[in-house]
């Protein structure tokens, strides 16, 4: 199936009742495990990789596997580059043939953030692709960043950031951490519902890995469309590696990878019935 906008993804979410799901991958098997999972939820899929994790799996060896892997989806599938923080990153996943990209401007004060991000969405435009930007501070640390902590959105900030960017997405800060919580977050909900009813740009949870059943319910039926999960992925997928070989300690290469398949899709099979993503492609 072509390749589709990620915005195409998330403007065909009419109302509160369900959420799409980003999941963050970085090698092959986790693109087969992504597809496994879509394809047998009947859902659209978003296929994310963050600029912090390429030292891992550089972009210019991970990205074009990505692309076919989406291609090879019989659902709607978009690429997208995650926290993208360098024009240099974002301008090779564009010339990849990924179909949005993240600007991650959050560090910069709102006018180099505005700024910054309707640069990106100027070069984007040239290879008709999506753009996520992002306001407030989101926790934790993406990546191999460093920590930082929640600054959350101001609803002010976020009417003007998506007036003046024209973004395709926009991730706000209502309390969540990107990577494993250290303790219970504080969703601040009533910010969510304030952003939601003066913004029309499709709302960004980050941070989801941790959150409960109900914490996801209580976002998306308050407004975000996106919901990115990466963390959990990964943790999956080591589990699973692990459970391979307490099971059988003579497992060889392929039995790694299998698992890798394996882990990735349980979890994004989780998080889309948790998403309530079933035949919404």
């Amino acid at each position: 199936m072509p390749l589709v906008k990620m915005s195409e993804i998330l403007n065909s979410v009419k109302d509160t009742s369900y959420a799409i799901g980003a999941f963050n991958v970085s090698n092959m098997e986790m693109a087969m495990g992504a597809i496994k999972a879509a394809e047998e939820m009947h859902a659209p899929l978003i296929m994310q990789i963050a600029e912090g994790r390429l030292r891992y799996s550089p972009l210019d060896l991970v990205g074009p596997v990505m692309v076919a892997a989406a291609k090879r989806c019989k659902m709607p599938a978009a690429v997208q580059l995650d926290h993208g923080k360098t024009k240099e990153m974002i301008t090779l996943a564009l010339e990849i043939g990924f179909t949005s990209v993240m600007f991650d401007g959050s560090s910069y004060p709102l006018d180099e953030n505005i700024a910054l991000t309707k640069q990106v969405r100027a070069l984007a435009d040239t290879y008709g692709a999506s753009v996520e930007g992002e306001i407030g501070s989101i926790g934790g640390a993406e990546g191999d960043g460093a920590d930082s902590d929640i600054a959350i959105t101001r609803v002010e900030d976020a009417i003007r950031f998506a007036n003046e960017t024209g973004v395709d997405a926009l991730a706000i800060a209502i309390g969540t951490a990107h990577g494993n919580y250290k303790k219970k977050p504080q969703l601040r909900i009533d910010r969510l519902k304030e952003v939601a009813a003066v913004v029309k740009t499709p709302l960004v949870l980050h941070g989801g890995t941790g959150l409960t059943e109900d914490d996801f319910r209580n976002c998306f039926h308050n407004g975000i469309k996106k919901i990115n999960i990466a963390t959990a992925s990964y943790d999956s997928v080591a589990s699973e590696i692990k459970a391979t070989y307490q099971a059988k300690p003579e497992s060889n290469y392929f039995d790694f990878s299998d698992a890798a398949v394996t882990g990735t899709y349980k979890n994004i099979i989780k998080h889309m019935h948790i998403f309530e993503m079933q035949d919404k492609a």
